[in-house]
Formats: C-alpha cells, sequence, structure tokens
C-alpha cells in the first residue's frame, strides 16, 4: 500500500483545502519567512555597526555593498532556502546557519572586507537577540499587512449591512423568549460597535523587542567595547527597524506585548463568533434568506436545504484560533530563570493560530454576502406577539402615577394577569388601554403603537457606527 506521505498532502487543514484563504500569512508567519526576518536583522545590524563606528576600525560599506546585503532579503526565495537548509544539516542550529550563510553572501558581495567584518555578523548576539526582534516583524506584518484588512473589509460590510437594515424591525429574543422590539440594523450595529474596538486595540499594538546579550547585560558588549554606548546603541538600533525597545530582560525578550495581542485577537474572534451564531439563529427563524442560485449544495439528500455553512465554519475555526491564542498568550509570558526554550516551539504556532482567525474572517464575509434579509418574515413574528407592548402600556401608567394621575397602580401587576402565559392581538390591547382611565393623549399614543413601531431610538443609534 503506497504511502501517502511520499504525496505533496497536506497535514493541516490550513495547508490543505483552506491554503488559498491563509496564503497571504505564508509571507509573514512561515519558517520562511522567520530566516528572511533574521537576515533582515543580522544584515541591518552590520550596516548599523559599520556606519556608527561602533567597533573602532572595522571599515565600512559602501553604498552598493550595502544595497546588494539588502536585496538578500528582498529577494529571498526558494534557492535561498535550500542553502540556508543545507548549512543548518551541519550546523543543527538555525540561528548560526543564518551567520554562516550571511559570511559567505559578504565574502562574494564584499571581498576585500569579508576577512574582517564577516565577524561583525551576530556580534555580541545571542540567537534570541536575533529571533525576538525576527518574531516582532513578523507578527507585525501579519498584523497589520493581512489579518487587520481583513477585519477591516468585515466591519466595513457589516456596517453597511447595518445602515442598510437599520430600520427593519424585528423581534427581539431574551432569554430565547420575545422580547422588546428592535431592529435587525442596530443588532447588527451592536456587534459591528464590539468588533470596531477590537480592531482598534489590535491596531494600536505594541511590538516590542530587545537587543542586550546573553541574560540582558551586555556583558559581552562591554567587554568587547568597554567605551561604547551599549543602552544607546541597542535602543537606536530597535527603533530603526520600527519596534518599541525593552530595556529590561532576561536572555528573551519577556513576550507580554504578544500576550496582549493575541488577547485582543481573542477577544475579537469570540465577539465574531457571537455574531455568527446570531445571523445563524436569524437564518434559522426566517429573518435571512440565503442567497440561491449560486452552485452550492446544502444536503446530500434534501435538495431543499441551503446550510448556513460559512457561519458555522468560521465558528469551528475561531475557536481552533482561541485554544491556539490563549495557550500562548498563558505559555509566553512565563520562562524559567533567565531562559528555557518552550517559547520557540510554541512561536511557531502563531501562524496557525492567525490562520484559522483569517479563515473565519474570510468564512462570515462570504457568508453575509450571501444574505437576503426578509422582513415579511420578521414582521410575521412581530404581529404575532402583541404581548410585548405590555412593557411601554405599564411603563406610561407608572409615569403617570409618579404625577398623581388617579387609577394607575399596580401596573405591572396589571399588564402581568392580561398577558402571561397567553396570547393577545391589537383588539385585547386596545380594549384593555381603552378602561384604564389614561389622558386621552396617552390613550391615544398607546393605541397607535404597534409591535412593529415599538423599537425606540433602534434607527438612530446605529449612527454611532461613525463615531
Amino acid at each position: 500500500m503506497p504511502s501517502l506521505a511520499d504525496t505533496d498532502a497536506a497535514l493541516g487543514a490550513l495547508d490543505g483545502r483552506y491554503r488559498s484563504a491563509v496564503a497571504p500569512l505564508i509571507d509573514h508567519l512561515s519558517e520562511p519567512a522567520l530566516n528572511r526576518e533574521r537576515l533582515r536583522v543580522e544584515i541591518a545590524w552590520l550596516i548599523f555597526l559599520t556606519e556608527r563606528g561602533v567597533i573602532p576600525g572595522s571599515g565600512t560599506l559602501n553604498e552598493d555593498e550595502k544595497s546588494r546585503l539588502r536585496a538578500i532579503v528582498d529577494e529571498f526565495g526558494a534557492a535561498d532556502i535550500e542553502a540556508l537548509a543545507e548549512i543548518e544539516r551541519v550546523t543543527q542550529h538555525d540561528v548560526k546557519a543564518i551567520e554562516y550563510f550571511l559570511k559567505e553572501r559578504l565574502t562574494a558581495i564584499a571581498p576585500a572586507q569579508a576577512e574582517t567584518m564577516s565577524e561583525l555578523i551576530h556580534f555580541g548576539c545571542t540567537s534570541e537577540d536575533v529571533n525576538n526582534l525576527s518574531y516582532a516583524l513578523m507578527i507585525r506584518g501579519a498584523t497589520r499587512a493581512v489579518w487587520l484588512p481583513k477585519a477591516q473589509a468585515l466591519l466595513d460590510q457589516l456596517e453597511a449591512m447595518a445602515r442598510e437594515l437599520r430600520e427593519t424591525p424585528m423581534l427581539a429574543h431574551t432569554h430565547g423568549q420575545p422580547a422588546t422590539p428592535t431592529t435587525m440594523g442596530k443588532e447588527l450595529a451592536v456587534l459591528a460597535w464590539r468588533l470596531r474596538r477590537q480592531v482598534r486595540r489590535i491596531d494600536a499594538a505594541e511590538f516590542l523587542g530587545k537587543f542586550n546579550g546573553a541574560t540582558g547585560t551586555y556583558g559581552a558588549h562591554l567587554a568587547a567595547v568597554p567605551d561604547a554606548d551599549w543602552e544607546t546603541i541597542s535602543r537606536e538600533f530597535v527603533e530603526s527597524l520600527g519596534l518599541t525597545w525593552n530595556p529590561l530582560t532576561t536572555q528573551i525578550e519577556s513576550h507580554d506585548w504578544q500576550a496582549e495581542l493575541y488577547a485582543d485577537l481573542a477577544r475579537f474572534n469570540r465577539i465574531l463568533h457571537n455574531l455568527c451564531t446570531d445571523v445563524w439563529t436569524y437564518i434559522s427563524f426566517g429573518y435571512f434568506a440565503q442567497v440561491r442560485g449560486q452552485g452550492t449544495i446544502g444536503s446530500s439528500t434534501m435538495p431543499h436545504k441551503v446550510n448556513p455553512i460559512r457561519f458555522e465554519n468560521a465558528e469551528a475555526n475561531l475557536e481552533v484560533s482561541n485554544a491556539l491564542l490563549d495557550v500562548l498568550a498563558s505559555t509566553l509570558v512565563t520562562s524559567r530563570q533567565q531562559r528555557d526554550l518552550t517559547d520557540s516551539s510554541m512561536q511557531r504556532n502563531i501562524g496557525t493560530a492567525m490562520g484559522h482567525s483569517l479563515l473565519a474572517l474570510d468564512n462570515v464575509s462570504r457568508g453575509l454576502a450571501g444574505l437576503d434579509a426578509n422582513p415579511e418574515a420578521m414582521a410575521a413574528d412581530l404581529d404575532a406577539n402583541w404581548e410585548v407592548l405590555a412593557e411601554p402600556i405599564q411603563s406610561a401608567m407608572r409615569a403617570l402615577a409618579a404625577q398623581g394621575v388617579p387609577g394607575m397602580s399596580n401596573p405591572y401587576e396589571r399588564l402581568k394577569e392580561l398577558t402571561r402565559g397567553r396570547r393577545i392581538g391589537q383588539a385585547d390591547l386596545r380594549e384593555f388601554i381603552g378602561g384604564l382611565g389614561l389622558p386621552d393623549d396617552v390613550a391615544a399614543r398607546l393605541r397607535d403603537l404597534t409591535p412593529a413601531s415599538y423599537v425606540g431610538l433602534a434607527a438612530t443609534l446605529v449612527d454611532h457606527l461613525g463615531e
């Protein structure tokens, strides 16, 4: 029997069935992307040291040489991936392989300088100096260039739906029971508002980096060049990469910023999961019809069905994403003494965590695009639940009682007797209102109420989305 391991079959769904939806993350969070960012950091450090003359007498690189060194990162591709892999098979150390790879390239680019300058590659560094900056650059790129634009696009889509349906009345359900009416647009706006707040937090995330040696003391730096201001050099180098400098660390950058980011991503995911379950329920109520004629098959045996699979798929992927984000956030903030390697293995799952979130975003967007609101179904539910108008009637009676109008006592109890456990209609309510002895203007206002018109400020509340 042939082994499927000999084929190009993927072990995970993200690299197989759903690869096209998450492919943009490969350029940021894959193993080759990690090596490319390691090269970026090492090259930037070499150029930084030579431009600043940090090591006296170490020489300089001309503009052409610096440009060719930077091109190693810009042109990083399959041949470089294989060359690095070949070196690592010998070194059995990924960051050391980067150092040797770059020394070979430096020899080709600046042969006259290479003999003395090659030892400036990885100068004063522990592997984690390079790795923490590389991961910060990778995660920043994935968040800002891939995840955030996808989330922003979904929010724009959701907010457009909320505005379109702002005045479409809908029966609310609290605890699964008919409740004070609202509008579909207002309910979608609530979810959009919640999601937008998380997006703002994610967009404002800090990406920290450290560059201070084996245990964060600059010990090797001072031993080699005692007169240099190594803290300033470290800060300026980290900030030159567009990152926030962390001055106090052990061998590792503490990863607290990662935990903060993953908590915000997970919270966004949970709110999006809430959107999926609510929309799924609205579909089951008939408040949304799923667009037909797209060649989709809802059931292998029931031809009439169009299943809400986009929202169900999104739910599953959000749950997987959050399981990973939660364990990343809880694990990465802890390291034994000055260093252990749990973070090294853990961080390799960041792409998977963000990938499942990205896949969910894609599914929700496609699911929303396949919906048509069904105001008739919403209106039918409203018309079948006139008892929800017990609330405004008893509230008006309370206000009148507070003003000293006689005959308005015990309004809650009187409406409870009329409505609890039974269905009533417009005629029942109008008869009840007529027997209360209300002032004429109040009685007229309550008689004109319908479940569809009893939506308060729901429509105008949607305007808060622009704030």
